[in-house]
């Protein structure tokens, strides 16, 4: 498959492409920065881009099978337009192109219903404040993108993972149309998941969650080396 990864050296981004060149996919990775890309293959083509530019993003998404976007922003008490302004351009770019398949991340946040199981103080405190204070610039601009992905004709799907952390191998995680129970996702998982559907229509135009269940971590660890971690998607 002819893939277009968006974000592609964040964390997640990276992650997406390695798994997707070790498949033998063949790879456009979109970055701001191409010279600080830590990948190289026969098969991966590094482009140096900002989705805020549509003509580049119609060069990166020309030709192409599917896309990927993995774009991130730290929390901010500024307006944050990335996510709205990045995919109105990717998808104007992959209906121009008639290319089909979009993949892309938001949070398990936008949910707007709490994890099954989940504490009294986790629930009614911590991530309302975090959804409505520290991250609700990011978030709004989470549901402008999700609005403007639904509304277009493109084959979508939104992946909605909880809180983000690093692990090195895919782990037997679960997925689901609905919110999932725990608190976190590996970017390992979710680079595995954006593959995974951009090669099966089987979630086309729904929303999913990604939980991983396996070596997690605790909300202490995660949140001393992910604090305003929505930019390192």
């Amino acid at each position: 498959m002819k893939l277009t990864i968006f974000g592609a050296n964040g964390p997640t981004g990276r992650q997406a492409t390695g798994q997707a060149i070790a498949e033998g996919h063949t790879v456009t990775a979109v970055t701001r920065r191409p010279e600080a890309f830590p990948l190289s293959d026969p098969r991966l083509r590094v482009v140096g881009a900002d989705v805020r530019d549509p003509a580049a993003v119609q060069r990166a998404v020309a030709g192409q099978e599917a896309v990927l976007s993995t774009l991130g922003a730290p929390y901010s008490r500024n307006p944050v337009t990335v996510y709205s302004e990045g995919i109105t351009h990717i998808t104007q770019a992959m209906t121009k192109h008639d290319v089909r398949r979009l993949v892309c991340v938001t949070s398990t946040v936008l949910f707007g219903a709490a994890a099954p199981g989940e504490t009294f103080f986790f629930r009614k405190v911590l991530e309302p404040f975090i959804a409505r204070t520290i991250g609700r610039s990011v978030y709004d601009d989470m549901r402008r993108m999700e609005g403007i992905v639904r509304d277009s004709d493109r084959a979508w799907t939104i992946i909605r993972p909880a809180g983000l952390f690093d692990t090195d191998t895919v782990s037997d995680y679960q997925f689901a149309t609905s919110r999932l129970p725990g608190r976190f996702t590996s970017r390992a998982d979710l680079g595995n998941a954006l593959l995974r559907q951009a090669a099966d229509d089987t979630h086309v135009r729904a929303f999913v969650d990604v939980r991983t269940t396996e070596g997690v971590p605790s909300f202490l660890d995660v949140l001393r080396n992910e604090a305003f971690g929505e930019g390192r998607k």
